[in-house]
Parts: structure tokens; sequence; C-alpha cells
């Protein structure tokens, strides 16, 4: 019985701080219940405590930490139309010209100044340049 109110003592510091640590500790006090139940020590209660504790600590806060740091960045306003495809509307060549991007017309200019394209052609978008769309 005081494993699991201990449990939940430790639950309530990790909704409050968002601490994870304090969930972990909080599942190897369940634990230590579990063995209390099954008929274990003392002595074998803090055991199973302490290993499942530091065992979820060593193992799943480098994974948290890991995923933390790999964090998808949602790319947003310009940023968000770089490597997409639009659709000439006028010849695009290296002076000029339009393209339909993301459902709106932008003035575009090839990346290459030999290079150009012709109306109903699919380019990719590899840079913004202020208003103007960089082709290729």
């Amino acid at each position: 019985m005081w494993w699991l109110i201990a449990a939940v003592g430790l639950g309530i510091p990790l909704v409050v701080t968002a601490m994870p640590e304090f969930g972990m500790l909080a599942v190897g006090a369940v634990a230590a219940a579990v063995t209390d139940a099954l008929g274990g020590g003392v002595v074998a209660q803090f055991l199973v405590f302490a290993i499942v504790s530091v065992a979820l600590i060593a193992v799943v806060r480098p994974i948290a930490n890991r995923h933390r740091a790999q964090r998808p960045e949602l790319a947003s306003g310009i940023d968000a139309l770089r490597g997409r495809q639009a659709v000439v509307l006028e010849r695009v060549d290296h002076h000029g010209g339009r393209v339909k991007l993301a459902g709106e017309v932008w003035s575009a200019r090839t990346l290459d100044a030999d290079q150009a394209y012709e109306v109903g052609q699919e380019v990719d978008v590899v840079d913004i340049d202020g208003a103007t769309a960089v082709v290729m």
C-alpha cells in the first residue's frame, strides 16, 4: 500500500513540473508494490524499485533527449515554398517570367542564365529572391 502512495506522490511532481524522471520513479514504485503483492520482502521491494527506476532513467531518458533534439522544423512563409513545384504561366528565362506557385502567381527567373522554360512546364523552386521565385 505504501508503494502505491509513493507512486501517486511521485506522479504529482511529474504533472506539475513535467519532469519525466518522476514518472519513471513512480513506475519503479508500482513495480515494488507488485513485488510486495507477490510476497517479496522489504529488501526485494527496495531492490526492484531501484533497479526499475534506474533502468528506466538510463534507457528512456537518452531516447527522449534524442527525439527532443530531432524536432522537425515547421517551414512557413517563403521557407515553405523552397523545394516546391510550380507551373510556368509565361515563358521564364533569366530575365523574368511568371509561374503559378502554391495557388498564387509569382514572378520568376531561372537559376541558370542559359536556361528557359515554356508555358505549361513544371519547374522546381530553389529559392525566393524578394518577390521572385528562382526556378530550375
